[in-house]
């Protein structure tokens, strides 16, 4: 799964590729790496029905049976010990990080947010898979000089959750980003799966505008002739 991804573009750019109609992403930096449960640049439907940049956390919830098993396994340790845990209350505190990339949509634990009300795209010129064999992340990007592209992604607007213990509850919006079925240049490096990626302004409107029967079609690999394996971003600042 894409776990890592970089944004080198500019604010403007974005903005005129998806026609927003206001920024609230704040000041950017050259390059931005975004990692899992940071913030990153989206453009989004936004509530009031206005195309909007804003900068978002990086990961859905995860589904309810995802957190019951992970209460679970931290009960039976506790239980282990001789302890008495209970268990509703660790169930509601139980952190969830976030889950980043979504590939199931037709889980019902998506599909209430397949709408275009919660659609979204996010900005990327590279990103990462990574390579087992050599340990290290490998770079992809739409072509070798990392033109602007963008996932196609979703967003729910203040989701109360715990992602962190030490931060306890909290109310944020949230987004993620569909994958699908590896290409051929992705395959090698991580089999699994790769970022629904879209490539033309005509994909993003369709993306952010149209019915879930017409937009689901964009959750397919990218051709192999618009992969390419690039070098890692130079000078990049982490999203935090």
């Amino acid at each position: 799964m894409c776990n890592l991804y970089n944004v080198t573009t500019t604010q403007q750019a974005v903005i005129e590729w998806t026609r927003a109609m206001r920024d609230l992403s704040g000041n950017w930096a050259p390059s931005m790496t975004v990692g899992p449960d940071r913030h990153g640049p989206i453009v989004r439907n936004a509530i009031d029905g206005q195309r909007e940049l804003a900068r978002v956390r990086w990961g859905l919830p995860s589904s309810q049976y995802a957190l019951m098993e992970a209460t679970k396994k931290r009960v039976a340790k506790l239980e282990a010990k001789g302890q008495t845990p209970d268990f509703p209350e660790m169930l509601k505190m139980e952190p969830d990080a976030g889950t980043t990339n979504v590939r199931k949509v037709e889980s019902k634990h998506w599909t209430r947010w397949l709408g275009v009300e919660n659609r979204c795209v996010v900005p990327i010129t590279s990103f990462a898979e990574w390579d087992k064999v050599n340990r290290r992340n490998q770079w992809f990007a739409v072509a070798p000089d990392c033109p602007l592209a963008f996932f196609a992604g979703i967003w729910i607007p203040q989701w109360t959750s715990v992602r962190k213990i030490k931060e306890g509850p909290i109310t944020i919006d949230l987004y993620a980003f569909l994958t699908t079925d590896a290409n051929d240049v992705v395959r090698p490096i991580h089999d699994k799966a790769m970022p629904a990626i879209l490539t033309t302004q005509e994909e993003t409107e369709i993306w952010l505008d149209a019915p879930w029967e017409e937009a689901r079609h964009l959750q397919r690999p990218l051709p192999d002739n618009m992969t390419a394996l690039v070098d890692a971003p130079k000078e990049a600042i982490t999203i935090q």
